[in-house]
């Protein structure tokens, strides 16, 4: 641990069962140390429905937040993790 972990907000995954993309994600937030809480928002649930409306519309798994900040799915994620950018956010947000 890095020390800034504890001071990171709170990180909210919403995932469905089986979905590669929700199982990946949450790998790379286990790995970088950050604790989240996982939100079962499976197709037709009021879970899945306030997911879409939290992300402006995004109705895929999994949708990413961090202090309440939309952070997206999991190729963004990875994305800002390849860039080298993915800690500065979490910190940031």
């Amino acid at each position: 641990m890095s020390g800034w972990e504890a001071e990171l907000p709170i990180v909210e995954v919403y995932t469905q069962p089986f979905c590669p993309y929700c199982a990946q994600a949450k790998r790379i937030l286990s790995e970088k140390g950050v604790e989240f809480r996982e939100i079962d928002a499976p197709h037709g649930t009021a879970e899945r429905t306030e997911a879409i409306r939290r992300s402006g519309g995004q109705t895929t798994v999994p949708q990413i937040f961090v202090g309440g900040r939309h952070l997206g799915g999991c190729d963004d994620l990875m994305e800002l993790d390849r860039a080298g950018k993915l800690d500065a956010w979490l910190r940031a947000a």
